[in-house]
């Protein structure tokens, strides 16, 4: 769930944690303090009286520090920040009710106890599966950890592992090629572990800013760009769901492969082997610089495997980059870009219709999903709800094998050639709700977006298609887009894009303009455009309520001019704003759009959003 959505949902005391900290971070000066003070300039008391929408791009523009302030965090060692925080940052976690997250913080626990008896078992065995170079590692690493902790000790003083320390032991897990888990069990079998009191834990994780906790519904939420954030701090490059993409494009033998070398049980299933790679830790750029490879392979021989893997496998052609580093960062990006994009791939109709079958064709797929993606509710085959915990149809198809996406493809009339999943998802896609989604990006002219979110469309077609899209929209809202009289109006010169008709002589007009550039700033064209059109009104005797121009964005140049007009009721409206209109609209007591809330010179979203929601 996105963090203005979060905010949205909490009250004050339930943020005031978050916003202390970011707070303190603009206090000490931070790299985008002038952005940041030109956000806080409409406020004159403070950071707690903006909005949240204003509090989600600021917390943007201090993610560096915030990362930094939450590292400092790690430099007490016994405080399980680690443990807490793989917890949080697994797919399906960003929403749990305080007992489940007990559960889960429990069943960890446990699980760590039961593995590091098993690591300190395998020390001491001679027929264990691990190496002895292996073995070697491991002993190197915990000799050092066990000297940096106990140290303290033998000088009377309390064993604690100091930031320097510490920077010196995660080199040199890192220089030995150690995966989290690996350094987590190490870590906890020399430093004492046990359970904290779930409160305890929560209100600890509420105070460093990474979970906000409702107590009205005894739910903790993490937001999504904390998510990301706490994935850098863990050194996890992409979600598990990726992680997951790309591991089951590999053979049998280069996984187990992977599996020995990250002491992974080779004799468990396929499915289960590529999970254990998951949870291990294991660094995805390690495993595509070095991992899936044959022994020996030189850097061209990989460079065409990693091609083949993305062209083929994940369908992303041309990989950036000259270096195998370059295309690998490349890789990332795409999968960041992938996950922030609130964009389904398929319309929201579509999940829902492709889950309604896939519970009848599948039954057990609600119980797989409900226990990999780790969620409490029973029933969980719902769009809505999987979007909330940013699991996508994509994210969905990855689990399932190969035999039951045959199954569900026969019994579906779905497309049997090519590739089994990208065929199930076009069979899904609904055109024109598709098309709504990506309003924004057809109005930013967005090629590539819209081609990686399904659709194939020329850029001739765009500004024809974001107008007709906007009479969709407005129809939605319950006007009358007048078809005919527009055509009685529009003369070869002057031919405006869209006509409502409010009865009694009375209307607005609409122009839609698309944008490659951020900001449409061509207010004199623009102007002397839509004067034209209401001076053709106005001869044929109609009442002009308002003029609407729609656009992607506005520059604060444009803005400006539009202020100063005085020969026209013009409003702005953003394409991003006009689409959270009408979502909200369809769910207000509303049956026609109360137009008298189109009266700013740029259309504030909160305000009409919250008049709608009365």
């Amino acid at each position: 769930m996105k963090l203005e959505k979060i905010l949205d949902k909490l009250g004050s005391i339930e943020k005031n944690s978050f916003i202390k900290i970011i707070d303190n971070i603009i206090s000490k000066n931070p790299k985008n303090k002038k952005e940041i003070d030109k956000i806080l300039s409409s406020s004159d008391k403070g950071l707690k009286s903006v909005d949240n929408q204003n509090i989600s791009k600021i917390f943007a523009l201090t993610e560096d520090e915030f990362q930094e302030h939450i590292k400092c965090e790690f430099q007490e060692i016994t405080s399980q920040l680690d443990i807490l925080i793989d917890i949080i940052i697994r797919d399906g976690n960003c929403i749990m009710k305080q007992d489940w997250f007990s559960r889960l913080y429990e069943s960890e626990i446990k699980n760590l106890k039961s593995k590091i008896k098993g690591l300190n078992g395998d020390f001491e065995n001679d027929k264990s599966e691990l190496s002895e170079t292996r073995k070697r590692d491991y002993k190197i690493y915990k000799s050092c950890l066990h000297t940096a902790y106990y140290n303290d000790i033998e000088n009377n003083r309390d064993a604690k592992i100091s930031s320097d320390e510490l920077s010196i032991i995660l080199t040199l897990a890192k220089q030995l090629g150690l995966s989290q888990e690996e350094v987590k069990l190490i870590n906890y079998s020399i430093l004492p572990i046990k359970k904290l009191d779930v409160l305890e834990v929560i209100k600890g994780l509420k105070n460093i800013g990474v979970i906000f906790y409702s107590n009205k519904e005894n739910t903790i939420y993490i937001a999504d760009e904390m998510v990301r954030m706490l994935r850098k701090i863990r050194e996890k490059e992409v979600a598990a769901k990726f992680f997951r993409r790309t591991l089951k494009l590999l053979r049998e033998p280069i996984i187990n492969q992977i599996s020995k070398s990250h002491n992974i049980d080779r004799k468990l299933s396929y499915s289960e082997k590529i999970e254990g790679i998951i949870k291990e830790g294991v660094s995805f750029k390690n495993l595509l610089l070095d991992d899936i490879y044959k022994s020996g392979s030189t850097l061209t021989e990989k460079k065409k495997t990693l091609n083949e893997l993305c062209e083929k496998g994940l369908n992303i052609s041309n990989l950036k980059g000259s270096t195998l580093d370059d295309k690998i960062q490349s890789l990332i990006e795409h999968f960041e870009n992938t996950e922030r994009d609130e964009k389904v791939g398929i319309s929201l109709d579509g999940f829902d219709k492709l889950l309604t079958e896939l519970n009848l064709s599948l039954p057990k797929v609600n119980k797989d999903i409900k226990n990999q993606f780790e969620l409490q509710d029973e029933f969980v085959l719902k769009a809505d709800f999987l979007l909330d915990y940013n699991i996508k149809p994509r994210d969905i198809l990855d689990l399932l094998v190969k035999q039951d996406l045959s199954k569900f493809i026969k019994e579906n009339g779905i497309k049997q050639r090519g590739d089994d999943i990208l065929n199930i998802l076009e069979h899904y896609k609904d055109v024109e709700n598709l098309y709504l989604e990506n309003y924004e990006n057809v109005g930013f002219r967005n090629l590539n977006l819209l081609k990686e979110n399904g659709i194939i469309v020329k850029e001739s077609e765009l500004g024809i298609k974001f107008e007709d899209l906007t009479k969709v929209i407005f129809t939605g809202l319950g006007f009358n887009v007048d078809e005919t009289l527009k055509t009685q109006l529009n003369t070869k010169k002057d031919m405006m894009d869209i006509l409502l008709n409010l009865g009694n002589n009375e209307i607005i007009i609409v122009e839609c303009k698309t944008s490659k550039e951020r900001g449409y700033n061509k207010f004199s064209s623009v102007s002397r455009q839509l004067k034209s059109y209401q001076n053709v009104a106005l001869k044929n005797d109609l009442r002009i309520v308002k003029i609407l121009l729609i656009a992607p964005e506005f520059s604060d140049d444009f803005v400006t001019d539009c202020e100063m007009d005085t020969e026209m009721n013009l409003s702005l409206i953003t394409a991003s704003t006009l689409s959270k209109i009408l979502e909200v609209f369809k769910n207000s007591k509303y049956t026609e759009f109360p137009h008298v809330l189109f009266r700013d010179i740029v259309i504030n979203e909160d305000r009409i959003l919250k008049a709608l929601s009365k």
